[in-house]
């Protein structure tokens, strides 16, 4: 294609480039919505939500960087290409899932096409805009990510009182229909001339080190902690993330230069992205299970309760570019922390009947913190590196952001479960059969069967039941502050409150040529 027609197209370009990821910002909320109809219709358990949940996240985080150097060495086109098919297929294999198991491999799928997808819109973006205009481009792609976070809530609510939980994941495929359709006539084949070698080993050591990791972490409460399959888990993760560091100071073409962490300004920014979506995805986690399953609201109304989050880092975001201007990074983002931490305290208080004026307050004030804190944290880290390796900034900041709601949903959700099965334990004695380790496995679990036993033994198992899944859920909480107060403590240590030069490559290592001067080529 032309370079002139590209040029003229480049905003029509963007609105596919942006409809492809919107697919990608819509799961990431629109799923949570689902969770309680998930666990009723297929008897998920606690730990089966979580793997549905971070079986995404776990493949999307460990396939990124590798899927973004596959685009720039193959064609960044036929990445988007391949990213938006194996997406749309995971996703009517999820819509058809009639177990957990399909449905983890499923989302374990779309993890592979989100993956495909998230660094190819970016990278063609930066190819086809003119630097005049790249940084308008990036924030139209940054405020469609965005709309997805607040539509999701809404959109999944909707279909699962109008349809049901099957919906979330078919409506994904008219908009992968439509973004292959549209990107097959409007946008250019690009790829770097200079490509990274493909780090396929260090992706491998990496996804399976964190997945021995979540699994340990998912499986502890069910197992006890001290199982010795959890401890072998745990102790595998250690080993096999052990070579991955060894792995990535050895090759050429590492997927993460891990000696990137030696600098403050990196280390300290890595750390605040990874600890403050650590405490978002886990709280956001349950917060539907808590709406639906201990409120009895339906999953529109769950949706609705869960829009002053996106408002807050609506408010939050557009703020921390003065704030910064004024004040430094080093204080916008350890306060951005701060003021995430004071609003999960505030919802650890949160009660079986509390009010929309503590919960949507509560998390309106998560939303800010997250927006105050994200921007100069990841400039940070994107300035830390130099122009040529931009592309390895932006891709580690997407998997820092998916690696900690990981382990969010996993600790976190652990954490919740060990205290409502030590909660719910002697509530559940009487019941016959296989109607206590129900009970005893999710809230929905409990609900169900405290239904069908009905009158006055199901009431009580329904009040048992919220009790004590609020009270594990203030624990989780609590502790979600607490990990994100140390985030904030080692951000106001460690970043330096002004922006220094980007550090040059280390010498050892060849540098690619600039993502944003690729070549396109000929579609």
């Amino acid at each position: 294609m032309p370079s002139d027609r590209i040029h003229r197209r480049r905003w029509w370009t963007l609105a596919v480039l942006s409809i492809s990821l919107l697919v990608i910002s819509l799961d990431n909320t629109i799923l949570n919505v689902a969770l309680p109809s998930i666990a009723r219709d297929l008897g998920a358990s606690a730990s089966d939500l979580q793997w549905v949940v971070d079986a995404y996240m776990l493949v999307f985080a460990g396939l990124l960087l590798t899927a973004g150097s596959l685009g720039d060495r193959f064609g960044r086109r036929r990445a988007l290409t391949a990213g938006l098919i194996v997406f749309g297929i995971g996703s009517v294999l999820a819509a058809l899932s009639g177990d957990t198991a399909q449905l983890i491999a499923s989302r374990a799928l779309m993890g592979i096409g989100g993956a495909l997808i998230m660094p190819s819109t970016l990278s063609i973006l930066t190819a086809v805009f003119p630097a005049d205009e790249r940084q308008r481009a990036i924030g139209a792609w940054a405020a469609v990510a965005g709309l997805g976070i607040a539509l999701g809530p809404i959109a999944g609510g909707w279909l699962v009182e109008h349809a049901d939980w099957h919906w979330v994941f078919t409506v994904n495929v008219p908009i992968v229909v439509a973004a292959l359709l549209l990107g097959r006539a409007l946008v250019p084949e690009s790829r770097d001339e200079h490509p990274d070698r493909a780090d396929l080993p260090g992706a491998a050591l990496s996804t399976a080190g964190l997945t021995a990791l979540l699994w340990g972490l998912i499986e502890a409460p069910d197992r006890g902690w001290t199982d010795p399959a959890i401890l072998a888990a745990f102790a595998a993760a250690a080993v096999v993330l052990g070579l991955f560091a060894a792995w990535e100071l050895r090759t050429p073409s590492p997927m993460l230069d891990v000696r990137l962490f030696a600098n403050r300004r990196f280390s300290a920014a890595s750390v605040a992205i990874a600890l403050a979506f650590f405490g978002l995805f886990g709280v956001l986690f349950f917060t539907s299970q808590y709406l639906q399953s201990v409120h009895g609201f339906g999953p529109l109304d769950a949706g609705v309760w869960m829009l002053p989050v996106a408002a807050g880092i609506a408010i939050g975001g557009p703020l921390s570019a003065r704030i910064t201007a004024r004040l430094g990074a080093k204080l916008t983002v350890s306060g951005g922390l701060f003021v995430l931490a004071s609003g999960l305290a505030l919802y650890s208080t949160a009660a079986p009947g509390s009010g929309f004026a503590l919960i949507g307050g509560a998390e309106a004030i998560l939303g800010i913190g997250i927006g105050l804190a994200m921007t100069p944290a990841t400039d940070s880290i994107m300035g830390t590196l130099p122009p040529a390796r931009a592309s390895v900034g932006s891709a580690m900041n997407d998997t820092l952001r998916q690696v900690g709601g990981a382990l969010g949903v996993a600790v976190l959700g652990s954490l919740l479960s060990s205290h409502y099965r030590g909660g719910v334990a002697d509530s559940v004695t009487g019941l016959h059969g296989q109607a206590g380790q129900v009970a005893q496995d999710s809230i929905a679990g409990a609900s169900a069967v405290a239904d069908r036993v009905g009158g006055a033994a199901g009431q009580a198992l329904h009040h048992a039941a919220d009790a004590a899944f609020v009270d594990g859920m203030q624990v989780a909480i609590l502790v979600a502050a607490a990990v994100t107060a140390v985030g904030a403590l080692i951000a106001l240590a460690l970043l330096p409150s002004r922006a220094a030069d980007p550090a040059p490559a280390p010498a050892d290592r060849p540098v690619p040529a600039a993502r944003p001067g690729s070549e396109l080529a000929a579609a």
